[in-house]
């Protein structure tokens, strides 16, 4: 294989020195090269032709027999360079140009991350004559910003004010006194995001991408992160902060669904995708998307590849959207860069200064980057000059191992920092210090504490007689002999609210499920006869989001409101590594009392018994892994007007929270009006109703009796849904089915409506042949 690598700094020094280790390699062009590239074996410097002259790129390639193409620097990806060997059969491992766009414009960056639900900062954008509205917008946003130019300024585009007032001089400078030149005819204004900035390289081929060990750069020219931005005075990999936990967050949050997005809109990403993070208390959020190797996080990177990696041929298979066919693996240990800059980088700096490099240790490597020869001698020619790299199996011998191996650089005005990598010294030192804690393996008392304030005002409001409805203690207390009761029989339950959990977390909606909880719980204890007396919950998720859990407990001290019983207790339980992301599971746990003798079912239920229904209000909590299965495929989103509620969203109707009927039912069942009940769950008509009538005896049931509501019908439709698995599977319009004597049918209805909202069908009657008839389904499909 014989490769064009374009570039002239340490990272391109970097990627020749590994792709000469390819066995399939046959030799590496690099354009123009350095002083260091044409020392690497199979190696040869092309400076007879500049990197800006595609056209005479194009024609050294085609007269070289070039196999593949390796732009170094974001430059001529920007400027469409893939395009140019694209149409001459040659593969690049690079993107497109408006997939380059990604890096090339801050702006259409932002615009892609917020079209698809990628973490980011909240942004404004503004052209070079909306620098007053720029202005307003920094005095009045209310945090600290970030100006950032919308185009390529070789990695010095962004300005950090302190204040409002220097952010203004900032804007000025980049609108209006053009600092970057044309890269600022835009400028992005960002929320300053807090927290430590990681960088994630990975590998791309339009479908499949693989992440490398995450690094974390150093930007800033003086130690403790002091003096102005450059493009990078040394970085480390992997960077003990991006945790499993993180990066598996960072795949699923960011990574995936930036190459499936992009191959969506139409501009699939081939090559290296470069994303900046900043790991927030709320997550990782993107900084920026780079299209490119990293400089200096290449040159760290470079030695943590696994000796059995084929360097040269896992870019290849990028390019030709095969990266699935290859292997990719990385040593144990670290990586740390330290850069050599010249004196007065990143400002203006003198070049032409003599380097002498001496024998560095094993495992260090001296990539060039801003060297060239002149008269047999290898002089400075940029402002990074070297970048002095070594591996480790530990971040200290690394440490230790690249600055020993900074010692025998020579040059004359070497600057550098003395503490790259002091993040993760300081992070072993501390932990070694002070050992592990709770907090550290990703579960927060302290959230959940936070958690408790905010939802004892929802469970006070739930108090009845019995239970004072205070929580944070051991246990929930109640007592029994303040209800009143003169024989009673405790009844309980348990439920939970199934995949509708997966559709409220989609949704964003999260206290209608707290209302499900409650009442899939207590509408069980109800068809025994029994009064709900107190309720307790479990929630359990992987990382407790204090705002989302304390929608769910709101959302149950409404339910338990409704059922008139006492929220006395729960258990929040947060446990990294057992859910995925914003997953979280709910389980309840209601007890209830009836007086023995009322207890339900009745025995003498008989034949010509009459069924009453009570309608639904919606689909309640059952169904959902079909519901999502059938919206899937339906064409339409959660977030799509409802098909048959114009004032609402889909996702929103979807979620309308279980009827409680403890209210409008347990007074009839009191007055000895019904023989039975059954609750409309899962498994619908079919499978519910024979649980409450005695083994010889089934019933039938008239569908034509209620009208089908548009929910069911939407579902049954894009679906195709047969009506016979829509009466196993939902309600139907159905919530709870009555068994009640023929002759006291009238009196019944007129104690339910009289009680509560839910409207009273009479759906059928009591039968000899066990199981449930249907009648009438084909009505549903009218």
């Amino acid at each position: 294989m014989r490769i064009l690598l374009l570039g002239s700094g340490g990272r391109e020094h970097a990627l020749a020195w590994r792709l000469a280790k390819s066995n399939t390699v046959d030799h590496i062009y690099v354009c123009p090269g350095n002083g260091g590239t044409s020392s690497e074996p199979k190696t040869s410097n092309l400076e007879s032709v500049t990197p800006e002259d595609f056209p005479s790129l194009v024609e050294f390639a085609v007269k070289n027999q070039i196999d593949l193409v390796v732009p170094g620097p974001e430059q001529p990806l920007v400027e469409g360079v893939e395009s140019h060997f694209r149409k001459v059969g040659i593969p690049v491992f690079g993107p497109s140009q408006r997939a380059a766009s990604m890096e090339g414009s801050k702006a259409f960056s932002k615009d892609f991350m917020d079209r698809h639900s990628i973490p980011t900062a909240k942004f404004k954008v503004f052209k070079s004559h909306e620098i007053d509205d720029a202005i307003a917008y920094v005095q009045s946003c209310g945090h600290r910003v970030v100006l950032k130019a919308n185009g390529l300024a070789a990695g010095k585009g962004v300005l950090i004010p302190e204040t409002v007032d220097e952010a203004i001089v900032g804007l000025r400078e980049i609108m209006v006194q053009k600092a970057f030149g044309t890269a600022g005819d835009e400028v992005v204004v960002e929320e300053l995001l807090v927290g430590q900035e990681i960088s994630v390289l990975a590998f791309s081929d339009g479908y499949t991408v693989v992440p490398l060990p995450a690094a974390q750069d150093h930007k800033r020219i003086g130690e403790n992160d002091t003096g102005p931005n450059t493009g990078g005075m040394g970085a480390y990999a992997p960077a003990p902060v991006a945790t499993p936990a993180v990066l598996d967050q960072i795949m699923k949050q960011v990574l995936r669904p930036t190459i499936d997005g992009m191959r969506k809109d139409g501009f699939p990403f081939v090559g290296m995708l470069f994303t900046g993070f900043m790991l927030t208390a709320e997550g990782p959020k993107v900084l920026e998307y780079n299209v490119r190797f990293g400089d200096p996080e290449t040159e760290a990177i470079m030695l943590l590849l696994d000796d059995s990696v084929d360097f040269a041929s896992v870019l290849l298979a990028c390019a030709e959207h095969r990266l699935d066919s290859v292997n990719i693996s990385f040593k144990p240990g670290y990586a740390v860069s330290v850069v050599l800059a010249s004196a007065g980088y990143p400002g203006s700096y003198p070049k032409g200064k003599k380097i002498e490099v001496g024998t560095v240790p094993n495992n260090t490597v001296v990539f060039h980057a801003g060297t060239t020869t002149s008269s047999g001698n290898l002089v400075t020619s940029g402002g990074r000059v070297i970048a002095v790299t070594a591996y480790h199996e530990t971040i200290q011998g690394a440490v230790d191992a690249v600055y020993l191996g900074v010692e025998k650089v020579a040059f004359d005005g070497k600057t550098y920092r003395r503490d790259i990598a002091h993040r993760a010294l300081k992070a072993i030192d501390d932990s070694a210090a002070a050992g592990l804690t709770y907090a550290q393996a990703g579960v927060s008392v302290d959230a959940g504490n936070s958690l408790v304030e905010q939802i004892k005002p929802f469970v006070r409001a739930t108090r009845r007689p019995g239970a004072d409805a205070e929580i944070g203690g051991f246990g929930g207390v109640f007592d029994l002999k303040a209800t009143g009761y003169g024989d009673p029989v405790l009844v309980s339950g348990t439920d939970g609210v199934g995949t509708k959990l997966r559709v409220a977390a989609d949704v964003g909606l999260h206290d209608f499920v707290g209302i499900d909880l409650v009442a899939m719980s207590v509408n069980d204890l109800l068809v025994q006869g029994a009064e709900p007396l107190y309720f307790l919950d479990y929630f359990a998720c992987s990382k407790l989001d204090v705002n989302v859990a304390a929608q769910v407990i709101k959302g149950i001290a409404e339910g338990c409101k409704q059922a008139g019983c006492a929220l006395i207790g729960g258990e929040t339980a947060e446990m990294p590594g057992m859910y995925n992301d914003d997953d979280y599971d709910l389980a309840g746990f209601a007890v209830g009392a009836v007086e023995r003798d009322q207890i339900l079912p009745r025995p003498d239920i008989a034949c010509g018994d009459v069924l009453l229904g009570l309608s639904s209000s919606g689909l309640h909590s059952n169904g959902f892994s079909l519901v999502r299965k059938i919206i899937s495929i339906s064409g339409v989103s959660y977030s799509s007007p409802c098909p048959w509620d114009s004032g609402s969203t889909l996702g929103r109707v979807l979620l309308e929270p279980t009827r409680v009927y403890i209210k409008q039912v347990l007074p009839a069942a009191r007055a000895g009006l019904l023989k039975g009940m059954s609750h409309i769950t899962g498994g619908g008509f079919t499978e519910n109703i024979p649980r409450v009538l005695p083994k010889n005896l089934g019933c039938a049931i008239d569908a034509s009796s209620w009208e089908l509501p548009p929910v069911f019908r939407f579902l049954m439709k894009h679906g195709n849904v047969a009506p016979l698995e829509m009466a196993r599977t939902f309600n139907n319009g159905i919530g709870l089915v009555l068994v009640v004597a023929r002759d006291q049918t009238d009196a019944a209805i007129k104690a339910l409506r009289e009680a509560g909202d839910a409207e009273v069908f009479q759906i059928g009657e009591v039968t000899a042949t066990p199981g449930v008839e249907m009648q009438n389904l084909q009505c549903w499909t009218a």
